[in-house]
Formats: structure tokens, C-alpha cells, sequence
């Protein structure tokens, strides 16, 4: 569903991405893990047109996301190509990027009605449902202003579906949150890991939740893919000693290692 081939991604003489390949199966979730700094949310914004490879090339549904090969050339694709590739992926932020002026359904529907062209009455229909899956339908007509952050974190999350993403990204998504509610929110996404065949690549620092979504977990660091494998091997028994030092600094206990929740 999501292929990085060769890709690499600068800003001036700082080189971010190295001849980065991996690619994401159908259905499949995909975590990225490591230290701030070693490219996990370049990749994610990469795969969101937010930022633009360098060198390389990204492939979704093996159709070439901003550029392809033409002539033994690499070459831009069009900004309507691009446009009609993305409105297969949602993504939701660390920070949740809620319109302030417009209520919580109006936040929802907002993209549904204008780049899907779906009706009115069929976006509302699609978002309050959606607001119930989250246990916010009682909070539709309010702004985002007067909900916490753990609230306001689940109407992005609604938002995101209500575009009906073939894949999902998720960047940080409970970081900017407080320690108690990281759980609800979490729960929602483990909820739609469970319950939905949408493609995930995860970007996070809680390994738990990591380890109990994931089919596929990726150690990234200094811009390069240090070492993969199932959640159930890198948590119990990684094999890169950067990887075990960097799990130990983050579980903070002695074995560095998680077991099932």
C-alpha cells in the first residue's frame, strides 16, 4: 500500500533521509520507533505531500505519489495527481489542528462536503456517527475550544475517518496530551485497528500500544531503519544493540523489554 523506494530527503546540508526502502502491505499497521530527530515524522509528512523527497520514490497502491520515473528521469507528477492520490490518506497530528471557529460536526464535515462532494445530510450522517464511535456525539455542536485535549484529539481522529482513508497516519498522537488520558485515546485507535482493514503507519513513543497494534515494528535512527521485526521479537528480544539501548531508555527498567498487555 505504501512503498519507499531509495528515498531521500534534505534540508540544505542536513540529510534526514538515507536511501530509505520499506514498503507497507494492505491492512497492514506499521509502527515506527526511535529517538527525536532520526526521521520518523519526515517520513509520515512525506507520505502526506506535507514535505517533498529529495531523491527517491514513494508509491501508494503502486501508483507514484509526487514523482516518477520518465525518461530515466525523475520528475514531478502533477499537483492534481497528487491531490487525488492523498484523498486516500488521512492523518492525525501530535497537535490536533481543529478549526477554532467551526463547531465539532462542522470541523468534521467540512472536507467530506467539500473535497468528496458528498451532501450535507450525508457528511452529518457519516460524522455523527462517527462521533459516536469516539463517545463524542454529545459534544457535536460545541467548538473545539471548550473540550480537553484528550476530546479534542478524538474529533481529529473522527475527522480523519470521515474521509473513508485507505491508510492512516498517525504522528505522535497523544504527546501533547496529559498522562491521564492517553489511555482513551489510545483505546479508540486500538478500537480501529480491531475493528477496520485501513492501513496504519505509526509514529510514537508509547511502546505499549506499539507492541498491541502492530504487525510490523521499525527501529529508525540517525535517518536509516536500524533494524525490524515483529512486535513480539522487538520487544522481548531486539538484536541491534541500538535498538536494546534505546528501549531501555524509554521502558526504563532493567531488561528494556516489554511483555503482552
Amino acid at each position: 500500500m505504501i512503498e519507499f523506494r531509495d528515498v531521500e530527503k534534505s534540508y540544505g546540508d542536513n540529510v534526514v533521509l538515507h536511501n530509505l526502502n520499506f514498503s507497507v502491505a494492505k491492512g497492514d499497521r506499521v509502527t515506527l520507533i526511535g529517538p527525536s530527530g532520526s526521521g520518523k515524522t519526515t517520513i509520515l509528512r512525506l507520505v502526506m505531500t506535507l514535505e517533498e523527497a529529495t531523491g527517491g520514490y514513494i508509491f501508494v497502491d503502486g501508483e507514484p505519489l509526487t514523482h516518477e520515473e520518465r525518461g530515466g528521469k525523475r520528475v514531478a507528477r502533477s499537483k492534481k495527481d497528487q491531490k487525488r492520490i492523498r484523498q486516500r490518506i488521512g492523518m492525525v497530528f501530535q497537535q490536533f489542528n481543529l478549526f477554532p471557529n467551526m463547531s465539532v460536526l462542522e470541523n468534521i464535515i467540512e472536507a467530506p462536503v467539500h473535497v468528496l462532494g458528498q451532501s450535507k445530510a450525508e457528511a452529518t450522517a457519516k460524522a455523527m456517527e462517527l462521533l459516536e464511535k469516539v463517545g463524542l456525539a454529545d459534544k457535536a455542536n460545541q467548538h473545539p475550544t471548550s473540550l480537553s485535549g484528550g476530546q479534542q484529539q478524538r474529533v481529529a481522529i473522527a475527522r480523519s475517518l470521515a474521509l473513508d482513508p485507505e491508510i492512516l497516519l498517525l504522528d505522535e498522537v497523544t504527546s501533547a496530551l496529559d498522562p491521564e488520558i492517553v489511555g482513551e485515546v489510545l483505546a479508540i485507535l486500538r478500537n480501529i485497528a480491531e475493528t477496520t482493514d485501513i492501513t496504519m503507519l505509526i509514529v510514537t513513543h508509547e511502546m505499549q500500544f506499539a507492541r498491541d497494534v502492530s504487525n510490523r515494528v521499525l527501529m529508525f535512527d540517525g535517518g536509516s531503519i536500524v533494524e525490524e521485526a515483529p512486535p513480539s521479537v522487538m520487544f522481548s528480544d531486539p538484536k541491534h544493540q541500538r535498538t536494546k539501548d534505546f528501549l531501555h531508555a524509554v521502558l526504563g527498567n532493567d531488561e528494556g523489554t516489554i511483555g503482552t498487555h
